[in-house]
């Protein structure tokens, strides 16, 4: 009894497995088929639109003819720019905060000292010219009687100025009383110039100057 399951079992398996094997060929063929057949349509379908949407391609332009070389004239002398001087920039300049000054300390002004009183001048050596020796010179002027008015018994005071020069002499007589008598004018001041002696006048500081003197002479017969 074993032995007939055994030959029945390698049996079967046998057909089980030639069963099995059919069955994938033919799905298998079935699945390439297909597949071949998806392939091919994908491909036409691919192919067509391709055809149909690409546009033909352009035509080449025809190639430009080669340039030909032109003449370019030099161009003309270009005198160099000037040179430019540039100033140095200045330094900048720093400003300082301004600082007021301190107050000036307070003056004190002394009083004004006491203005001493001016030297006072020396004593003035100055004096007027006085006559030397009067009473001698006027008794000598009034004998020397003139003849004319001797004969005509003529009398009369004249009233004389002189001017008396530095060193005392009579240097210019002038009648500033008239005796009535040009006789008697004329004699007063010639015996004035003649006879007549002073003491020189001074100035301030004692040095001898000119001066002036008035007298009447007097004529008198006897």
């Amino acid at each position: 009894m074993s032995y007939v399951d055994q030959g029945m079992t390698g049996s079967k398996l046998t057909s089980l497995i030639i069963s099995i094997g059919i069955v994938a060929g033919i799905g298998l063929a079935m699945i390439i088929g297909l597949a071949v057949d998806a392939v091919k349509k994908e491909i036409e379908r691919v192919t067509t639109v391709n055809i149909e949407d690409e546009p033909p391609p352009p035509e080449e332009p025809p190639e430009p003819p080669p340039e030909q070389p032109q003449e370019v004239a030099p161009p003309p002398p270009v005198a160099p720019p000037p040179p430019i001087s540039i100033a140095p920039a200045p330094p900048p300049i720093v400003t300082t905060p301004t600082i007021p000054p301190p107050a000036p300390p307070a003056l004190t002004i002394p009083p004004p000292a006491p203005v001493a009183p001016p030297a006072p001048p020396p004593p003035s050596k100055a004096r007027p010219a006085s006559p030397k020796g009067l009473s001698r010179w006027s008794r000598r002027i009034s004998e020397n009687y003139p003849t004319r008015a001797l004969r005509e018994e003529v009398e009369g005071n004249v009233g004389v100025r002189v001017s008396i020069g530095p060193n005392g002499r009579v240097s210019g007589c002038s009648v500033i009383r008239s005796s009535g008598s040009n006789v008697l004018d004329e004699a007063a001041c010639k015996g004035m110039s003649r006879y007549a002696r002073f003491n020189e006048a001074l100035d301030d500081a004692g040095n001898p100057t000119t001066g002036s003197y008035a007298t009447t002479i007097t004529y008198r017969l006897d």
